[in-house]
């Protein structure tokens, strides 16, 4: 009886260690360690190079691709049974990307909070009209439909940052997909850390709460020194 109630209770202990064993978040921050956030431990990392160069629309091979990659650190997460960054843009699982962009002098000047808005999609009224113009000169279907707002935030953080926080829904081909945007431009003016978390309306309307959880840990951190 005695050794049933000590195999009972290491089996306990084991099962215990195993479980305080396994992370519920996965931590991140980008290679200079400004930028922070966390996600559930169940998402897939994924290499976000194919992201930056749809984005970005750089050949490969291109100086301008490789200037970007000199200056832009990127990651993206995805919750999928099976992960991929082709879930950027349209998932019934949660997608994270997440980037910090070491702005030019040119970029520095015309900042501005739309700017930042726009930092990945078209949001503002102003460059969806641009994106539209765009699509139609080139004789493409948009890729972007019925833009609908959900919530946009301007943040005022310590140290003189400041950002953006917005929710917006779009269209692609038959499914609606939600988004969560949030950029923030450093007090020096000199980079811009944004997250994108997306996944198709109905996903959203379930899991707003694993959204908020995500996007409220996405912080710039004070570096020593």
């Amino acid at each position: 009886m005695k050794k049933t109630r000590a195999l009972i209770a290491l089996m306990v202990a084991v099962l215990m260690l195993s479980a305080c064993g396994q992370p519920e978040f996965t931590y991140v921050r980008d290679k200079a360690g400004t930028t922070y956030f966390k996600v559930p431990a169940s998402f897939t990392q994924l290499d976000a190079y194919p992201i930056e160069l749809y984005l970005s629309g750089d050949h490969p091979n291109s100086q301008a691709a490789l200037l970007r990659a000199q200056r832009v650190w990127s990651t993206a997460f995805d919750q999928s049974a099976d992960p991929s960054v082709n879930h950027l843009l349209g998932s019934t699982e949660p997608f994270v990307y997440a980037a910090v962009h070491q702005l030019t002098e040119e970029q520095r000047d015309s900042i501005s909070l739309n700017r930042l808005r726009d930092f990945i999609l078209p949001v503002t009224e102003e460059m969806r009209t641009a994106y539209l113009q765009q699509a139609l000169a080139a004789n493409q279907m948009p890729m972007f439909n019925r833009f609908e707002p959900i919530s946009d935030e301007v943040l005022s953080l310590d140290g003189g940052a400041r950002g953006v926080h917005v929710r917006f829904n779009y269209q692609i081909g038959p499914e609606v997909q939600t988004f969560d945007h949030t950029a923030i431009l450093d007090e020096k003016g000199a980079t811009v850390s944004v997250m994108l978390i997306g996944c198709q309306a109905i996903c959203y309307a379930k899991r707003a709460a694993e959204f908020d959880k995500i996007a409220s840990s996405f912080k710039l951190l004070r570096l020593p020194g």
